[in-house]
């Protein structure tokens, strides 16, 4: 057990769950939608949804889609903040199946024209987890330095993001495959032992049956 188990992490509260978690969500999610945040829809369920206002989870989503930090002293203020950001948003109440109590679903449109829908969990401790990305079905917490890549689901695409990670001295710690249906759109999520340089990523981009890649290295969440 860590200094962090027991103490949870630097934050400004009052919950590691409602507040530090969901800020990390929203940090996360603007990290996957690679471009800066101009909309977004949110909508909260269970526990987030019944206590969420009286614990600053609806402020500490939007600090993180500003890109805060837990501790940041802001996350109060946020809304007022993202109006000076150019930030519009809207919060709703909504029931999913079978996922954790402190879930959220996020809708994000980009200034540059990206979109993303990300639903993830905060599991306590300040800890999330993403369950899904675009109807994917996901699962990865951040904690690591992170490949986010979404490809056409065919022969070779696996092997030749695995090579250009070698080719760049990236061991890979862990990987995981997920897809709607076989021949649809799949997602790998990949965990690297070291920061994944945006060389190696734009180079991923280019290959073939490659629809996109996000890169988040934990140096930068």
């Amino acid at each position: 057990m860590s200094l962090f188990d027991i103490m949870g992490p630097i934050m400004v509260g009052p919950s590691s769950s409602h507040t530090a978690g969901a800020v990390k969500i929203g940090r996360m999610a603007r990290k996957l939608l690679d471009e800066k945040p101009i909309n977004a829809s949110i909508a909260l369920h269970g526990s987030f949804a019944a206590t969420g206002v009286g614990h600053g989870t609806r402020q500490a989503l939007i600090a993180g889609l500003l890109g805060m930090s837990p501790d940041d002293k802001r996350i109060p203020t946020s809304f007022s903040e993202a109006e000076r950001e150019g930030l519009s948003f809207e919060f709703s109440a909504k029931q999913m199946k079978n996922v954790h109590p402190n879930s959220a679903e996020i809708s994000l449109a980009g200034e540059h024209g990206s979109r993303l829908t990300v639903r993830a969990a905060s599991v306590g401790g300040g800890r999330i987890s993403i369950e899904q990305l675009d109807g994917v079905e996901v699962r990865f917490s951040g904690e690591q330095n992170t490949l986010v890549v979404y490809n056409e689901d065919r022969p070779g695409c696996v092997g030749s993001v695995a090579k250009a990670l070698s080719d760049a001295g990236i061991n890979i710690a862990d990987m995981t495959l997920f897809r709607q249906k076989r021949g649809g759109r799949a997602v790998m999520i990949i965990e690297t032992d070291r920061p994944i340089g945006m060389d190696t990523v734009s180079f991923i981009r280019e290959l073939p049956s490659i629809i996109k890649a996000i890169c988040c290295n934990i140096e930068e969440s």
